[in-house]
């Protein structure tokens, strides 16, 4: 199953409540089709950039929420229904392109490499610090107590 990101736009004036209800009810039908909800973001009320007319108004504020799924790919024609809220301004289905997990991401060739990772964890008995200009800032605050 591809990973999808979902944006939503509610109007600025829409309760905690039925964006919380909303997007669970996103998650039920997702979980239904045999899909997995990852991940809920609140990105907060954000600025428009233009208006949004509806029949209650135009909106130069929203409130904006992702939703990331993994899904069957007929989960854009399934979540149409989302047309007809009038909580929402917009919304937009995205499909993740290209995106590797796992020791996928790593590559045939850098497998070995996961090996490298135990050679980050240094005993703390070794220091790389170069303790060589500690002695400048000593030099120094004996001048100045002479003068």
């Amino acid at each position: 199953m591809p990973p999808y990101d979902c944006m939503l736009l509610f109007k600025p004036n829409v309760k905690k409540e039925a964006l919380i209800s909303l997007v669970a009810r996103i998650g039920k039908h997702v979980c239904r089709r045999n899909g997995v909800v990852t991940e809920v973001k609140s990105f907060g009320t954000v600025q428009l950039g233009y208006g949004v007319k509806k029949l209650d108004g135009r909106f130069f504020q929203g409130q904006l929420m992702q939703v990331s799924m993994m899904a069957t790919p007929e989960i854009n024609k399934e979540l149409h229904y989302l047309n007809k809220e009038d909580k929402l301004l917009r919304w937009l289905l995205v499909k993740q392109r290209d995106t590797k997990f796992g020791l996928e991401f790593m590559g045939d060739e850098n497998r070995l490499e996961l090996s490298k990772f135990s050679q980050i964890n240094k005993p703390d008995d070794e220091d790389d610090d170069n303790d060589e200009d500690d002695d400048e800032y000593e030099v120094i605050e004996e001048e100045n107590k002479v003068n």
